[in-house]
């Protein structure tokens, strides 16, 4: 783990293959029997508090697999910022550009998950607002050397659409996940992707589509890719994902391997880590080649409760993956 006082050179040397520009968040997780209604107080039977927010924990499952990575993101100058760089050193995930704010408390996230394993989220962005501009700008070098860079939507739009700017201009392959979406996406979200990934949900608030199905779900893919993506990567939970791009505009289905989900907290940010992983290290890899090993890793993290702490390492990993 490279320490920030150490010289410039050594550290270009070991420019990070995947940057995640985006969110940190502490997860506040309660397990249930049942999600509550509405007024409803129900007994939990386990409490965690665990590391999570979807750039963070991208750039974890990228870095679990080998990948050499840095996150560039913002959070309190609190106990829940201290733990959260101190978890990035223990990923080996370099926190040069983790910056810390006094204006705003680290992001969290209250998760109540259910015995099937499903959730309900709400997330309180905090200091994740505050990563602006200037702080990409700081990052600058690191953005355009990377392979690729990796952006959503819990910061500001803004800075999302600058990071995709620098990244594009450098030659760099961004991966985009819209999440959280909004109907009225600025169309340059579109034009900047190289890879655009959103999940069933995602792609229905984009598109007015009603998504339920592999076919639905195509559909879905092609209006995206109208609007200007090279790749479009719909994800359907356990049913797997359906992919096109402008080279191959007709939409493959890839199947997933039925599982027993414990906690599928996450899932999604595990399957976009392994992604940028493939795209940044096995680039000769065919697109479908990546979802597959990408929707293995996912499939695996669900079978673990917690979400950045259900991601598996490469060294618990079939070596046929690697």
């Amino acid at each position: 783990m490279a320490a920030s006082g150490e010289p410039g050179r050594q550290r270009q040397e070991e420019a990070a293959a995947v940057v995640v520009v985006g969110s940190c968040m502490t997860d506040l997780v309660s397990l249930t029997p049942r999600l509550p209604k509405t007024g409803e107080t129900i007994h939990g039977h386990k409490f965690f508090i665990g590391f999570g927010g979807k750039g963070a924990n991208q750039c974890v499952q990228a870095a679990r697999l080998g990948a050499k990575t840095a996150m560039v993101c913002k959070v309190g100058k609190d106990s829940f910022g201290n733990d959260y760089i101190e978890n990035f050193k223990q990923n080996d995930i370099s926190t040069e550009f983790t910056y810390q704010t006094k204006d705003a408390a680290t992001g969290t996230a209250s998760i109540i998950v259910n015995k099937e394993g499903q959730n309900i989220i709400v997330i309180v962005a905090g200091a994740n607002l505050l990563l602006n501009t200037d702080d990409l700008r700081e990052a600058a070098n690191a953005i355009s050397s990377a392979k690729v860079m990796i952006c959503q939507l819990e910061v500001t739009p803004a800075t999302s659409l600058e990071a995709l700017t620098m990244a594009r201009s450098s030659g760099v392959k961004t991966l985009f996940n819209p999440a959280p979406a909004t109907a009225d996406l600025d169309p340059r979200f579109y034009t900047l992707s190289d890879v655009f990934c959103c999940n069933e949900t995602e792609a229905e608030i984009l598109t007015g589509l009603a998504v339920s199905s592999p076919a639905d779900a195509k559909k879905a893919a092609l209006v995206l890719l109208g609007r200007g993506c090279r790749v479009v990567i719909v994800t359907l939970g356990a049913a797997g994902c359906v992919f096109l791009s402008q080279t191959e505009p007709v939409p493959k289905y890839i199947p997933t391997e039925k599982v027993k989900a414990v906690d599928t907290t996450g899932a999604g940010d595990s399957f976009v880590g392994a992604l940028a992983f493939y795209l940044a290290y096995y680039p000769n890899l065919s697109l479908e080649e990546m979802l597959k090993r990408s929707s293995f890793i996912a499939t695996v993290s669900v079978q673990a409760a917690g979400t950045q702490s259900s991601y598996p390492h490469k060294k618990d990993l079939p070596l046929y993956l690697f």
